[in-house]
């Protein structure tokens, strides 16, 4: 018979700050600390009932039970465990954690606005950690990293104070100009917080990698970047855009690339026999990883939720890249201009469902360690022994 505990965190002291990721108001979050898995949902690897969840989003605050109800659900709880096999039991406790390792935050309500304030056709809101979290956490996330969302060189330091509040966010890609002669100032500087992962660079905000690949200082730049063992995320992806990768590769072999979004990229017929000789030459090069993000897509003009008109893109792309350098990334809240955040989850969910735990887990949390080298914040994050 399972013990049935139940002890809410204190709204003080550093439970309460690791509880309540704060951020302009922010949105607070009730824990437990052992409350049995039947009827209640793990939030921030705590468990809180549906009664509690709904409350909270309703009115920004936790929700308390009477007495009545807290006996009662502790009641049902373990009579349900009592009653039910014990694989149930082994099936939540063997779920896979997802890191998830391309994620965006703004603020269009500043005062000086925001550059990107979120997909086109969706109502605008700010974007911060507490948001992310009340979505992402029941799907199984444990952390995530925050890609640039400007190319504000003070959106930076912005982007690092508020992932600061929230350890969840184990990583932060920036954004700086490594042609820029102030780029090695900057990366100096940031790069002495330990969330600074690294930059992106592609052909975002008016940015020509492969231009730029000409410029003796940006090249310079991109090996300070390798020296100080952090990371050059690129978006977005065509074949101008491998083309460029392939000889970033080549002149900074020792600089760890993460390729967003390439399940993205539908190749013409006229262009599939360039693109998979890019590729080929893209799995030669160890250093480069790919995001198996934004697979939810157009294709020949529809958007579909199910996994049938992908599946043969992502097989494409496990093949030719193997296990060791795929990883996830939701793509949240730019990709809720496809799809819900569940949508998003779900078909990747389905596709590495058919694959050994092993590889699943490589892809949802292990390679992003690779890629990206960030350090674990709370107990519940995975680390490789």
């Amino acid at each position: 018979m399972h013990n049935v505990r139940a002890k809410y965190a204190s709204a003080d002291g550093k439970h309460a700050r690791m509880a309540a990721g704060r951020v302009d108001g922010g949105f607070r979050y009730a824990y437990a600390d052992d409350l049995i898995e039947f009827g209640f949902y793990d939030i921030g690897h705590k468990f809180m009932t549906r009664k509690q969840i709904d409350c909270t989003q309703r009115n920004d605050r936790v929700y308390e039970p009477s007495r009545r109800e807290f006996v009662s659900s502790c009641v049902v709880a373990g009579t349900a465990a009592a009653l039910c096999s014990a694989d149930a039991s082994a099936q939540d406790e063997s779920a896979i954690p997802i890191i998830d390792s391309h994620i965006h935050f703004f603020d269009p309500n500043r005062p000086q606005g925001a550059p990107y304030t979120g997909p086109p056709g969706v109502p605008t809101e700010p974007s911060f950690p507490p948001r992310y979290r009340k979505l992402a956490v029941p799907l199984g996330v444990v952390g995530a990293i925050k890609v640039e969302a400007s190319p504000w060189v003070e959106d930076n330091l912005w982007a690092l104070q508020v992932c600061q509040t929230d350890e969840m966010i184990v990583g932060v890609v920036g954004n700086l100009q490594p042609e820029k002669p102030e780029f090695v100032e900057y990366l100096d500087r940031f790069a002495k917080d330990p969330l600074f992962r690294g930059i992106r660079y592609g052909n975002l905000w008016g940015y020509d990698l492969s231009q730029q690949l000409d410029n003796p200082t940006f090249v310079s730049g991109l090996k300070r970047l390798a020296d100080a063992d952090l990371v050059l995320d690129s978006a977005n992806p065509n074949i101008k855009f491998l083309q460029a990768i392939v000889r970033t590769t080549d002149l900074v072999p020792d600089l760890r690339i993460v390729v967003d979004h390439l399940p993205n990229l539908e190749p013409t017929q006229q262009t599939l026999a360039e693109y998979n000789q890019l590729l080929d030459e893209i799995r030669d090069r160890p250093n480069v990883f790919v995001k198996l993000s934004s697979v939810i897509h157009p294709v020949n003009g529809k958007i579909s939720k199910e996994l049938s008109p992908y599946e043969n893109r992502l097989d494409t792309l496990m093949q030719v890249f193997g296990e060791d350098r795929v990883i996830f990334g939701s793509d949240w809240p730019n990709s809720d201009g496809v799809a819900s955040i569940d949508e998003v989850f779900g078909v990747v969910k389905q596709y590495f469902a058919k694959k050994p735990r092993s590889v699943a887990e490589k892809y949802f949390w292990k390679n992003s360690i690779r890629a990206y080298k960030w350090t674990k914040r709370t107990p519940n994050q995975p680390s490789i022994s």
